[in-house]
């Protein structure tokens, strides 16, 4: 095993063996819930994008939703269009990752970037409230419509998805349950203990959150939903290539350090990362550039 400091962003880089050989860097964050600024900004695009709010039905919610595509105003012709899936934070909305974040940059490269909204669900079908099924939402209607226009079909290798905070989570298990949809799958800050956390009545409305989500304690369906549990029942070699990454003062680093801990022991390629701050969107911002340039080289040589 071989360290380095890095000379900008994130103070350590740590490299790992792995199936493929696994890239270990160093982030931050403060708690399990999303809390970007009080005053949000416009979204900013780059010159031949172009940002849509779309509604459809839902079959899995049973309701009309809307959300957010940013894409090329048009695509460049005989090139590959890849489609990401960005997953939002609790507390938050659709228009975070718009309003927050620089993702838009990668619509220049025909890239086409879908922003569903999620509520407080983490993105899971609810144990307890039949027309939350924010999974099957995700993973099927969303990306029946999406999807449906484009010039071109989308298979895995051209498919990721992302999330900071509950949106990475989401994306976590979500690459785990469907290895078939995605070729890499970013997480920010994913509070990937959730479905262990037990009932306190000191984090009463937090409790009753993850009861209503996945059960009570000790129940089929916290384990399913499980990060912990879902790596280690996984085949490393169809995992999709996975991003995490934590800050050194979050109150989630020791159990997404753990995470990395265990995708390592099961060889699951992957970089984690490690740098300083909290959890909120100027340090996911600091760590967007290592995710990107891994999203990249994940999605080029899914090509080959």
């Amino acid at each position: 095993m071989a360290s380095r400091t890095a000379s900008k962003g994130p103070f350590w880089l740590e490299w790992s063996a792995g199936a493929i050989g696994c890239l270990c860097v160093s982030v931050a964050m403060l708690s399990s819930c999303s809390k970007p600024p009080t005053q949000p900004g416009p979204a900013t695009l780059p010159l031949g994008t172009v940002l849509r709010d779309r509604t459809f039905h839902s079959i899995a919610l049973n309701a009309d939703v809307m959300y957010r595509v940013i894409e090329p105003t048009s695509f460049k012709p005989g090139e590959r269009i890849c489609v990401g899936y960005l997953l939002h934070g609790n507390g938050s909305g659709f228009r975070e990752w718009s309003t927050y974040s620089s993702i838009g940059e990668l619509a220049v490269d025909n890239y086409v970037l879908v922003m569903p909204e999620g509520h407080s669900t983490y993105f899971m079908n609810s144990a307890t409230k039949a027309d939350d099924r924010y999974e099957d939402f995700v993973t099927r209607d969303l990306i029946a419509d999406a999807e449906h226009d484009l010039p071109q079909p989308i298979g895995r290798s051209s498919r990721f998805i992302a999330g900071n905070s509950m949106g990475g989570f989401a994306a976590m298990v979500l690459a785990f349950k469907h290895p078939d949809l995605y070729a890499f799958a970013g997480a920010l800050s994913p509070p990937v203990d959730f479905p262990k956390r037990a009932f306190t009545l000191r984090r009463i409305s937090q409790s009753l959150g993850v009861r209503r989500i996945f059960g009570p304690e000790g129940s089929a369906t916290r384990s399913s939903n499980d990060p912990f549990l879902l790596a280690r029942a996984a085949n490393p070699d169809s995992v999709p290539f996975l991003f995490v990454s934590v800050g050194d003062q979050e109150s989630l680093r020791e159990p997404v350090e753990r995470f990395n801990r265990a995708l390592t022991a099961r060889s699951i390629p992957h970089i984690f990362l490690l740098g300083r701050g909290g959890h909120n969107w100027q340090q996911w911002n600091g760590n967007l550039p290592m995710l990107l340039e891994s999203l990249e080289t994940t999605m080029s040589a899914a090509q080959k």
